[in-house]
């Protein structure tokens, strides 16, 4: 017996989704979530590492061009990651015209953050 075709009734479908983006936000946000992973562990490690140290120590470990590129790449991880979630978070529980102010407050904010952060880490990093 063969398998009866079933057709829409309004035609042929072209495979474009309701949002008519594929599997790309999903990908940045699994990346930025194992990028975290390795991140995470050496910041938690240097924290307690350096737990007892005093701030010339601390400063002058994060001068080191390992710690600097590692705290830039984990500033850069975090706020991203945390971008794609709230951004999720917003278009799925916001149902009302503030859903657009929220998603551009958002992501102002997220990268206002991170800049902040580069910054702070580039000034220790340089003496300034």
């Amino acid at each position: 017996m063969a398998a009866k075709r079933m057709r829409s009734p309004l035609g042929r479908a072209i495979g474009l989704g309701s949002a008519k983006e594929g599997v790309e936000p999903w990908l940045r946000e699994r990346t930025t979530a194992v990028a975290l992973i390795p991140l995470t562990l050496w910041f938690v490690a240097s924290i307690i590492a350096h737990t007892g140290e005093s701030y010339a120590e601390f400063v002058a470990w994060l001068r080191t061009p390992v710690a600097t590129c590692a705290m830039i790449l984990l500033l850069i991880a975090l706020f991203g990651h945390a971008s794609l979630g709230l951004r999720v978070v917003i278009e799925d529980y916001v149902h009302s015209a503030a859903k657009i102010p929220s998603l551009i407050v958002m992501r102002l904010a997220c990268f206002g953050l991170l800049a902040v952060g580069i910054l702070a880490v580039l000034r220790i990093a340089f003496g300034h």
